[in-house]
């Protein structure tokens, strides 16, 4: 079932609105005034995910990621907050986002987050994180912890095969 909340420690979640006319629509993923200036995104991509497939679980240290799922599929995203400090420390949550619910999600350093495709056709993700992927030209160490590489890691989404985010 989709909600517009996760019971997650600085999670944000934004809903976005379509604005539709005859020419076809348009969603603002993300404005200045309405985010943190922490998280304000400092790149941006879109990842196509095809039916079925799961990307992460992962989290990072330092960055904060900026998803909108808007579809054409939906998706189920699931959250661990692994933040020994935060009151919702070991919380899971999972919620379904993307063509039938189309939000934003700023998710904070130390959350392990991970999608799966749930519906039946290629779904699109737009990120924009807040650092800079592996620095200014990607000379720094990548910011992430792949959980979906270990397979002792108790960060798992049943039933799928699993892809980097």
């Amino acid at each position: 079932m989709a909600r517009d909340t996760v019971e997650i420690e600085d999670v944000i979640v934004k809903s976005l609105r379509k604005y539709a006319d005859d020419r076809g629509w348009l969603f603002e993923l993300y404005r200045e005034d309405e985010l943190p200036e922490t998280v304000h995104p400092v790149m941006a991509y879109i990842s196509q995910t095809l039916p079925g497939i799961v990307r992460g679980p992962h989290e990072h240290h330092d960055q904060t990621d900026y998803f909108a799922f808007i579809g054409p599929s939906d998706f189920e995203l699931t959250l661990w907050d692994a933040r020994a400090e935060s009151p919702t420390f070991g919380a899971k949550s999972k919620t379904i986002f993307g063509i039938s619910n189309p939000c934003a999600i700023t998710i904070p350093p130390g959350v392990v987050h991970a999608y799966k495709n749930i519906g039946d056709q290629p779904g699109w993700v737009f990120n924009g994180p807040n650092r800079l992927y592996a620095g200014h030209g990607k000379n720094d160490p990548v910011d992430e912890i792949r959980h979906e590489l270990d397979p002792e890691s108790p960060y798992k989404v049943d039933g799928c095969s699993s892809a980097p985010v």
